[in-house]
Protein backbone atom coordinates (compact mmCIF):
# COMPACT_ATOMS: atom_id res chain seq x y z
CA UNK A 1 0.00 0.00 0.00
CA UNK A 2 1.29 3.65 -1.08
CA UNK A 3 -0.05 6.63 0.24
CA UNK A 4 -1.11 9.85 -1.75
CA UNK A 5 -0.82 13.20 -1.21
CA UNK A 6 -2.14 16.14 -3.61
CA UNK A 7 -0.66 18.76 -5.28
CA UNK A 8 -1.34 21.16 -2.83
CA UNK A 9 -0.61 19.24 0.23
CA UNK A 10 -3.53 17.33 1.39
CA UNK A 11 -3.83 13.90 2.18
CA UNK A 12 -5.91 11.52 -0.22
CA UNK A 13 -6.80 8.14 -0.22
CA UNK A 14 -3.51 5.30 -0.25
CA UNK A 15 -3.11 3.30 -3.40
CA UNK A 16 -1.97 0.12 -4.77
CA UNK A 17 1.64 -0.19 -5.11
CA UNK A 18 0.74 -1.19 -9.08
CA UNK A 19 -1.26 2.35 -9.46
CA UNK A 20 2.17 3.84 -7.80
CA UNK A 21 4.15 2.28 -10.29
CA UNK A 22 2.49 3.61 -13.29
CA UNK A 23 2.03 7.34 -11.76
CA UNK A 24 5.83 7.66 -11.04
CA UNK A 25 6.52 6.14 -14.70
CA UNK A 26 4.80 8.16 -16.29
CA UNK A 27 5.53 11.40 -14.32
CA UNK A 28 2.25 11.89 -12.64
CA UNK A 29 3.96 11.69 -9.07
CA UNK A 30 7.15 12.09 -7.25
CA UNK A 31 8.32 10.04 -4.28
CA UNK A 32 7.81 11.88 -0.83
CA UNK A 33 8.60 9.71 1.88
CA UNK A 34 11.08 6.28 1.52
CA UNK A 35 8.95 4.98 4.53
CA UNK A 36 6.37 4.50 4.86
CA UNK A 37 6.33 4.80 1.28
CA UNK A 38 4.36 8.12 -0.09
CA UNK A 39 3.94 9.72 -3.37
CA UNK A 40 2.64 13.34 -4.18
CA UNK A 41 0.68 14.14 -7.23
CA UNK A 42 2.36 16.10 -10.09
CA UNK A 43 -1.34 17.01 -11.58
CA UNK A 44 -4.58 18.47 -9.89
CA UNK A 45 -7.13 16.00 -8.72
CA UNK A 46 -10.21 15.32 -7.28
CA UNK A 47 -10.16 15.67 -3.60
CA UNK A 48 -12.80 12.87 -2.37
CA UNK A 49 -11.63 10.04 0.32
CA UNK A 50 -13.65 8.08 2.19
CA UNK A 51 -14.17 7.83 6.24
CA UNK A 52 -11.10 7.06 7.78
CA UNK A 53 -10.99 6.53 12.00
CA UNK A 54 -7.53 7.03 13.83
CA UNK A 55 -7.50 4.67 17.08
CA UNK A 56 -4.88 5.23 19.62
CA UNK A 57 -3.21 3.11 22.24
CA UNK A 58 -2.09 5.50 24.51
CA UNK A 59 0.97 4.84 26.61
CA UNK A 60 3.92 6.01 28.76
CA UNK A 61 6.28 3.11 27.19
CA UNK A 62 5.24 2.08 23.70
CA UNK A 63 1.87 3.48 22.12
CA UNK A 64 0.01 2.12 19.54
CA UNK A 65 -2.34 3.63 16.49
CA UNK A 66 -3.92 2.31 13.61
CA UNK A 67 -6.14 3.89 10.73
CA UNK A 68 -9.51 1.78 9.81
CA UNK A 69 -12.26 2.14 6.59
CA UNK A 70 -15.76 1.47 7.38
CA UNK A 71 -15.61 -2.15 6.30
CA UNK A 72 -12.73 -2.61 8.69
CA UNK A 73 -9.81 -2.56 6.27
CA UNK A 74 -6.92 -1.22 8.60
CA UNK A 75 -4.49 1.17 5.63
CA UNK A 76 -2.46 1.57 8.79
CA UNK A 77 -0.89 0.29 11.74
CA UNK A 78 2.56 1.31 14.04
CA UNK A 79 4.09 1.05 17.21
CA UNK A 80 6.48 3.74 18.73
CA UNK A 81 8.54 3.29 21.71
CA UNK A 82 8.86 6.47 23.36
CA UNK A 83 11.95 7.60 25.50
CA UNK A 84 12.10 6.79 28.98
CA UNK A 85 15.73 7.61 29.34
CA UNK A 86 15.74 11.76 29.46
CA UNK A 87 15.62 11.51 33.39
CA UNK A 88 18.70 9.70 33.66
CA UNK A 89 20.70 11.74 31.21
CA UNK A 90 19.74 14.57 32.98
CA UNK A 91 20.91 13.38 36.43
CA UNK A 92 24.17 12.89 34.70
CA UNK A 93 24.50 16.40 33.16
CA UNK A 94 24.01 17.83 36.76
CA UNK A 95 26.44 15.33 37.97
CA UNK A 96 29.13 16.17 35.36
CA UNK A 97 28.25 20.19 35.86
CA UNK A 98 28.63 20.00 39.79
CA UNK A 99 31.86 18.38 38.96
CA UNK A 100 32.88 20.84 36.60
CA UNK A 101 32.04 23.71 39.16
CA UNK A 102 33.49 22.05 42.46
CA UNK A 103 37.13 22.10 40.23
CA UNK A 104 36.58 25.76 39.56
CA UNK A 105 36.05 25.10 36.08
CA UNK A 106 32.47 27.21 35.42
CA UNK A 107 31.19 27.16 32.05
CA UNK A 108 28.32 29.23 33.11
CA UNK A 109 26.80 30.45 36.08
CA UNK A 110 24.89 28.67 38.93
CA UNK A 111 21.21 28.89 38.76
CA UNK A 112 19.02 28.66 41.67
CA UNK A 113 16.13 30.31 42.22
CA UNK A 114 16.45 32.15 38.92
CA UNK A 115 14.81 29.63 36.40
CA UNK A 116 11.95 30.92 34.82
CA UNK A 117 11.60 27.48 33.11
CA UNK A 118 10.38 25.89 36.37
CA UNK A 119 7.84 28.75 37.29
CA UNK A 120 6.33 29.42 34.35
CA UNK A 121 2.07 28.39 34.07
CA UNK A 122 1.47 24.78 32.50
CA UNK A 123 4.73 23.65 32.76
CA UNK A 124 5.52 20.06 31.95
CA UNK A 125 8.93 18.06 32.32
CA UNK A 126 11.22 17.46 30.32
CA UNK A 127 10.14 13.51 30.60
CA UNK A 128 6.62 14.32 30.22
CA UNK A 129 7.34 16.96 26.88
CA UNK A 130 9.19 13.94 25.27
CA UNK A 131 6.39 11.44 25.62
CA UNK A 132 3.52 13.73 24.86
CA UNK A 133 5.49 14.88 21.60
CA UNK A 134 5.72 11.33 20.96
CA UNK A 135 1.97 10.89 20.61
CA UNK A 136 1.22 14.41 19.04
CA UNK A 137 3.89 13.97 16.58
CA UNK A 138 2.51 10.43 15.20
CA UNK A 139 -1.15 11.89 14.98
CA UNK A 140 -0.14 14.79 13.02
CA UNK A 141 2.00 12.84 10.64
CA UNK A 142 -0.79 10.05 10.56
CA UNK A 143 -3.42 13.35 9.17
CA UNK A 144 -0.89 14.27 7.09
CA UNK A 145 -0.79 11.38 5.00
CA UNK A 146 -4.17 10.08 5.58
CA UNK A 147 -7.74 11.67 5.56
CA UNK A 148 -8.72 11.16 9.01
CA UNK A 149 -11.87 12.16 9.86
CA UNK A 150 -12.49 10.41 13.77
CA UNK A 151 -10.23 10.37 16.45
CA UNK A 152 -10.55 7.64 19.10
CA UNK A 153 -8.09 7.48 22.42
CA UNK A 154 -7.88 4.62 24.84
CA UNK A 155 -6.62 6.32 28.35
CA UNK A 156 -7.28 5.71 32.05
CA UNK A 157 -7.90 7.54 34.88
CA UNK A 158 -5.67 6.03 37.12
CA UNK A 159 -6.69 6.37 41.36
CA UNK A 160 -2.80 5.66 42.78
CA UNK A 161 -3.68 5.32 46.22
CA UNK A 162 -6.62 2.57 45.43
CA UNK A 163 -3.36 1.09 43.58
CA UNK A 164 -1.08 1.31 46.31
CA UNK A 165 -4.15 -0.07 49.12
CA UNK A 166 -7.11 -1.92 46.75
CA UNK A 167 -9.10 -2.34 50.30
CA UNK A 168 -10.30 1.42 49.25
CA UNK A 169 -12.55 -0.72 47.43
CA UNK A 170 -14.64 -1.87 50.43
CA UNK A 171 -17.57 0.34 50.89
CA UNK A 172 -16.77 -0.02 54.77
CA UNK A 173 -13.50 1.35 53.89
CA UNK A 174 -13.65 3.90 51.04
CA UNK A 175 -15.09 6.47 53.00
CA UNK A 176 -12.81 7.20 55.30
CA UNK A 177 -9.98 5.53 53.95
CA UNK A 178 -8.86 8.53 51.48
CA UNK A 179 -9.08 10.43 53.98
CA UNK A 180 -7.03 9.35 56.97
CA UNK A 181 -4.17 7.66 55.15
CA UNK A 182 -0.85 5.73 56.14
CA UNK A 183 0.44 8.58 57.62
CA UNK A 184 -2.56 10.11 59.47
CA UNK A 185 -1.92 11.74 62.63
CA UNK A 186 1.86 11.84 62.54
CA UNK A 187 4.26 14.24 61.14
CA UNK A 188 6.11 12.04 58.18
CA UNK A 189 6.96 8.75 57.35
CA UNK A 190 9.98 8.54 59.85
CA UNK A 191 7.78 9.29 62.55
CA UNK A 192 4.90 6.76 61.58
CA UNK A 193 8.09 4.25 61.39
CA UNK A 194 8.96 4.84 64.92
CA UNK A 195 5.74 4.70 66.27
CA UNK A 196 4.96 1.54 64.70
CA UNK A 197 8.06 0.01 66.23
CA UNK A 198 7.31 1.27 69.58
CA UNK A 199 10.22 3.22 69.30
CA UNK A 200 12.66 0.22 69.75
CA UNK A 201 15.15 -0.98 68.11
CA UNK A 202 13.73 -4.34 65.68
CA UNK A 203 17.43 -5.90 65.98
CA UNK A 204 18.38 -5.92 69.57
CA UNK A 205 15.28 -4.90 71.41
CA UNK A 206 17.33 -2.40 73.43
CA UNK A 207 19.99 -4.74 74.62
CA UNK A 208 22.41 -1.95 73.94
CA UNK A 209 20.66 0.88 75.63
CA UNK A 210 21.32 2.97 72.38
CA UNK A 211 19.04 5.56 72.70
CA UNK A 212 19.59 6.83 68.95
CA UNK A 213 17.18 5.56 66.88
CA UNK A 214 17.36 5.51 63.33
CA UNK A 215 15.01 4.73 60.47
CA UNK A 216 16.44 1.86 58.29
CA UNK A 217 15.69 0.67 54.45
CA UNK A 218 15.79 -2.80 54.35
CA UNK A 219 16.25 -3.04 50.49
CA UNK A 220 18.68 0.25 49.50
CA UNK A 221 17.44 2.78 47.98
CA UNK A 222 20.34 2.35 45.50
CA UNK A 223 18.67 -1.22 44.59
CA UNK A 224 15.57 0.31 43.64
CA UNK A 225 14.13 -0.01 47.61
CA UNK A 226 10.54 2.23 48.35
CA UNK A 227 10.53 4.78 50.98
CA UNK A 228 7.94 3.17 52.21
CA UNK A 229 7.13 1.92 55.72
CA UNK A 230 6.78 -1.63 54.28
CA UNK A 231 10.59 -0.89 53.01
CA UNK A 232 11.56 0.76 56.66
CA UNK A 233 12.74 -0.52 60.17
CA UNK A 234 13.69 1.01 63.23
CA UNK A 235 17.19 0.16 64.41
CA UNK A 236 19.44 1.89 67.19
CA UNK A 237 22.89 3.34 65.95
CA UNK A 238 24.84 0.90 66.87
CA UNK A 239 22.39 -2.45 64.82
CA UNK A 240 22.58 0.33 61.92
CA UNK A 241 26.00 0.70 62.10
CA UNK A 242 27.08 -3.00 61.98
CA UNK A 243 24.57 -3.91 59.80
CA UNK A 244 25.88 -1.17 56.96
CA UNK A 245 29.70 -2.97 58.45
CA UNK A 246 28.19 -6.57 56.86
CA UNK A 247 28.56 -7.74 61.32
CA UNK A 248 24.96 -8.70 61.58
CA UNK A 249 22.85 -10.17 58.96
CA UNK A 250 19.32 -9.98 60.36
CA UNK A 251 16.67 -11.61 57.95
CA UNK A 252 14.55 -9.12 56.76
CA UNK A 253 11.95 -8.75 53.70
CA UNK A 254 11.70 -5.69 52.03
CA UNK A 255 9.91 -4.06 49.31
CA UNK A 256 11.02 -1.86 46.01
CA UNK A 257 9.34 0.94 44.47
CA UNK A 258 6.28 0.46 41.95
CA UNK A 259 5.82 2.12 38.90
CA UNK A 260 2.86 4.06 39.75
CA UNK A 261 4.85 7.29 38.13
CA UNK A 262 3.42 5.66 34.63
CA UNK A 263 0.21 5.94 35.78
CA UNK A 264 0.55 9.22 37.33
CA UNK A 265 2.35 10.03 33.64
CA UNK A 266 -0.81 8.67 31.78
CA UNK A 267 -3.07 10.81 34.12
CA UNK A 268 -1.33 14.25 33.11
CA UNK A 269 -0.81 12.75 29.13
CA UNK A 270 -4.84 12.04 28.91
CA UNK A 271 -5.71 15.58 30.37
CA UNK A 272 -2.94 17.12 27.65
CA UNK A 273 -3.87 14.91 24.28
CA UNK A 274 -8.18 15.97 25.28
CA UNK A 275 -6.86 19.92 25.10
CA UNK A 276 -5.60 19.32 22.28
CA UNK A 277 -7.81 17.51 20.32
CA UNK A 278 -11.64 18.38 22.03
CA UNK A 279 -13.45 16.24 19.51
CA UNK A 280 -11.71 13.18 20.26
CA UNK A 281 -13.77 9.99 21.46
CA UNK A 282 -12.71 8.24 23.96
CA UNK A 283 -12.96 4.66 25.30
CA UNK A 284 -11.29 2.62 28.15
CA UNK A 285 -9.10 -0.60 28.37
CA UNK A 286 -11.60 -2.69 29.77
CA UNK A 287 -13.66 -2.25 26.60
CA UNK A 288 -10.30 -2.49 24.14
CA UNK A 289 -9.66 -6.14 26.20
CA UNK A 290 -13.08 -7.31 26.41
CA UNK A 291 -13.48 -6.57 22.40
CA UNK A 292 -10.05 -7.74 21.87
CA UNK A 293 -10.69 -11.70 23.33
CA UNK A 294 -14.43 -11.77 21.39
CA UNK A 295 -12.31 -11.07 18.07
CA UNK A 296 -9.45 -13.59 19.32
CA UNK A 297 -6.29 -11.25 18.36
CA UNK A 298 -3.11 -11.33 20.78
CA UNK A 299 -2.11 -8.66 23.15
CA UNK A 300 -0.24 -6.51 21.03
CA UNK A 301 0.07 -2.69 21.06
CA UNK A 302 -0.75 -2.16 17.19
CA UNK A 303 -3.45 -4.50 17.79
CA UNK A 304 -5.07 -3.17 20.40
CA UNK A 305 -4.99 -0.04 18.03
CA UNK A 306 -6.94 -1.57 15.20
CA UNK A 307 -9.52 -2.89 17.86
CA UNK A 308 -9.86 0.66 19.20
CA UNK A 309 -10.12 2.08 15.49
CA UNK A 310 -12.87 -0.47 14.66
CA UNK A 311 -14.59 0.07 17.57
CA UNK A 312 -14.74 -3.71 18.18
CA UNK A 313 -15.67 -4.49 14.81
CA UNK A 314 -13.75 -7.21 13.14
CA UNK A 315 -10.76 -5.73 11.54
CA UNK A 316 -8.70 -7.09 8.15
CA UNK A 317 -4.69 -5.86 7.96
CA UNK A 318 -3.80 -4.66 4.47
CA UNK A 319 -0.73 -2.96 5.14
CA UNK A 320 2.52 -3.24 6.97
CA UNK A 321 3.41 -3.00 10.78
CA UNK A 322 6.10 0.34 11.24
CA UNK A 323 7.84 -0.39 14.26
CA UNK A 324 9.24 3.19 15.42
CA UNK A 325 11.76 4.16 18.02
CA UNK A 326 12.19 7.75 19.71
CA UNK A 327 15.89 8.85 20.12
CA UNK A 328 17.34 11.84 21.19
CA UNK A 329 18.19 14.50 18.16
CA UNK A 330 21.77 14.16 18.09
CA UNK A 331 24.95 13.56 20.29
CA UNK A 332 25.95 16.72 22.31
CA UNK A 333 28.87 14.96 24.38
CA UNK A 334 32.15 16.51 22.71
CA UNK A 335 34.84 14.15 24.85
CA UNK A 336 35.33 11.57 27.44
CA UNK A 337 37.52 10.49 30.48
CA UNK A 338 38.18 11.51 33.66
CA UNK A 339 39.59 14.97 32.63
CA UNK A 340 37.99 15.21 29.09
CA UNK A 341 40.75 14.24 27.27
CA UNK A 342 39.58 11.94 24.74
CA UNK A 343 37.42 13.53 21.80
CA UNK A 344 34.59 12.36 20.32
CA UNK A 345 33.40 13.24 16.88
CA UNK A 346 30.51 14.17 16.48
CA UNK A 347 29.93 15.03 12.87
CA UNK A 348 30.23 12.54 10.35
CA UNK A 349 32.67 9.41 10.06
CA UNK A 350 32.66 8.29 6.56
CA UNK A 351 29.79 10.08 5.70
CA UNK A 352 27.84 8.46 8.55
CA UNK A 353 26.07 9.37 11.52
CA UNK A 354 25.13 7.44 14.46
CA UNK A 355 21.49 6.21 14.08
CA UNK A 356 21.63 6.01 10.23
CA UNK A 357 19.70 3.71 8.90
CA UNK A 358 22.44 1.07 6.45
CA UNK A 359 21.70 -1.90 4.35
CA UNK A 360 24.42 -4.28 4.89
CA UNK A 361 24.60 -7.12 2.88
CA UNK A 362 21.53 -6.91 1.55
CA UNK A 363 19.89 -6.42 4.99
CA UNK A 364 19.13 -3.16 6.89
CA UNK A 365 20.50 -1.76 10.17
CA UNK A 366 21.03 0.76 12.48
CA UNK A 367 24.33 2.47 12.92
CA UNK A 368 24.76 1.91 17.06
CA UNK A 369 28.25 2.93 17.15
CA UNK A 370 31.08 4.31 14.51
CA UNK A 371 34.65 4.14 14.81
CA UNK A 372 37.81 6.36 13.27
CA UNK A 373 38.96 3.87 11.91
CA UNK A 374 36.22 3.15 9.58
CA UNK A 375 34.23 0.46 11.48
CA UNK A 376 30.80 0.29 12.78
CA UNK A 377 29.09 -1.55 15.42
CA UNK A 378 25.10 -2.33 13.56
CA UNK A 379 22.07 -2.60 15.51
CA UNK A 380 18.37 -3.72 14.98
CA UNK A 381 15.73 -1.51 16.05
CA UNK A 382 15.20 -2.87 19.31
CA UNK A 383 19.08 -1.97 20.06
CA UNK A 384 20.91 -5.23 20.35
CA UNK A 385 23.89 -5.84 18.73
CA UNK A 386 24.17 -7.68 15.59
CA UNK A 387 26.73 -10.82 15.57
CA UNK A 388 28.48 -11.20 12.27
CA UNK A 389 31.21 -13.69 13.68
CA UNK A 390 30.28 -16.04 11.44
CA UNK A 391 30.80 -14.13 8.35
CA UNK A 392 33.85 -14.36 6.22
CA UNK A 393 37.08 -13.33 7.31
CA UNK A 394 37.34 -9.52 6.56
CA UNK A 395 33.56 -9.07 7.43
CA UNK A 396 33.63 -10.09 10.83
CA UNK A 397 33.72 -6.09 11.66
CA UNK A 398 31.22 -4.04 9.30
CA UNK A 399 33.33 -1.20 7.28
CA UNK A 400 31.17 1.50 6.88
CA UNK A 401 32.54 1.80 3.03
CA UNK A 402 30.35 -1.24 2.32
CA UNK A 403 27.24 0.30 4.35
CA UNK A 404 24.91 2.08 2.00
CA UNK A 405 23.03 4.60 3.96
CA UNK A 406 19.37 4.49 2.84
CA UNK A 407 17.58 6.79 5.54
CA UNK A 408 19.16 9.34 7.24
CA UNK A 409 19.03 10.31 11.49
CA UNK A 410 15.77 11.84 12.78
CA UNK A 411 13.97 11.44 16.18
CA UNK A 412 12.36 8.67 15.11
CA UNK A 413 14.06 5.06 13.90
CA UNK A 414 11.86 3.01 11.82
CA UNK A 415 11.34 -0.62 10.65
CA UNK A 416 8.80 -1.74 8.14
CA UNK A 417 7.56 -5.78 9.47
CA UNK A 418 5.84 -7.18 6.96
CA UNK A 419 2.16 -8.73 8.49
Amino acid sequence: MVYVISQDGKPLMPCSNTIARLLLKQGKAKVKRREPFTIKLTYETTSYTQDLTLGVDTGSGTIGTAVSKNNGDIVYISEIIVRNDITDKMTQRAKYRRNRRNRKTRYRKAKWLNRANSIKNDRFSPTMQSKLHSHVKEIEYIKSILPITKLVFETGQFDMHLMKNPSLASPKVKHWGYQKGANYGVENIKAMVLNRDNYTCQCCRGKHKDSKLEVHHIIYRSQGGSDEADNLITLCHTCHKALHDGKINPKLSGKTKGNLKYATQMNSIRKQLFRLYPGAIETFGYITKANRLRLGVNKEHYHDACTIATQGDSFALKTNLYKKKCISDGDFQKTKGIRSEQPIETKKICGFRKFDKVRYFGKEYFIKGRMSTGYAILMDIEGKKIDFSSMPKGYKTPKLNNCMRIAARTSQIIQTVAM
